[in-house]
């Protein structure tokens, strides 16, 4: 009889703890009874009948879900590869277990569909420059959607664009072109600004007596420091001009 008594009080107490509950702080408890929801429990040591009550946690941090790669044809019918990743929190723990079966598996789905219908209908040129608006008609798109959910979708970040390998080679052929074609302009501002800058050395040269003699026995000077097996012979200016005027007459 002791044997038992000891035993019945073992089962006693088994079942007692296995009532007591702790939930954490970054969780919400949601407590059915016979199947039925009948409250919350914040976060402490909290305690359920057992086999008559069920307590389920429910994380309400902030989740990040990846959402796998898409393959989108864009409205101007390019096939690109598109992934996503979505962060949202549970504001309503009770609609987050009695809505759906798997929150997170629902929310993950349904980031998959919106991320598909947004970018499959957009240019591939707005693919590429709009992608925090494009991420934010996708955000609009989940949030409405999971309301129902009791979910916040806090924010969705498009993350990367593959490209067919054929448009990437068209792609850098096209940058690369443009960058020679900045150069060419580049290297031609240079030329007229150097011609520019010569043209007016030359006309105020012009403008002194003698200016030209001078400009050329400075490079005279510069050539006769480096021995050459080349003889130079060099004329006056003046000379050239008279003999110029002489033979116009």
């Amino acid at each position: 009889m002791g044997g038992f008594l000891i035993f019945l009080i073992i089962i006693v107490a088994m079942v007692i703890l296995s009532g007591i509950k702790v939930v954490n702080q970054y969780e919400r408890g949601v407590v059915l009874t016979l199947g039925k929801f009948t409250g919350i429990r914040n976060p402490g040591l909290r305690i359920v009948i057992p086999m008559f009550q069920r307590l389920i946690r429910v994380d309400v941090r902030s989740t990040p879900i990846d959402v796998p790669k898409q393959e989108v044809i864009t409205k101007d019918n390019v096939t690109v590869g598109v992934d996503a990743v979505v962060y949202f929190r549970v504001i309503d723990a009770p609609k987050a277990v009695l809505e759906t079966t798997n929150y997170i598996y629902a929310t993950s789905q349904f980031a998959q569909a919106a991320l598909r219908d947004v970018t499959g209908n957009v240019d591939m040129d707005d693919l590429l420059s709009k992608r925090e608006e494009i991420s934010q008609q996708i955000k609009d798109i989940v949030d409405r959607q999971t309301d129902q959910w009791g979910i916040d979708v806090e924010a969705v970040k498009v993350q990367n664009i593959e490209l067919p390998t054929d448009m990437k080679r068209a792609m850098a052929k096209q940058a690369e072109a443009e960058r020679e074609r900045r150069a060419v302009i580049i290297t031609a501002e240079g030329e007229k600004a150097a011609a520019t800058a010569v043209a007016e050395a030359a006309a105020m040269l012009a403008k002194i007596p003698g200016g030209i003699s001078i400009r050329t026995l400075q490079t005279l000077e510069k050539i006769s420091a480096e021995p050459s097996q080349k003889t130079l012979f060099v004329l006056p200016a003046d000379l050239t001009e008279t003999v110029g005027r002489i033979l116009q007459k």
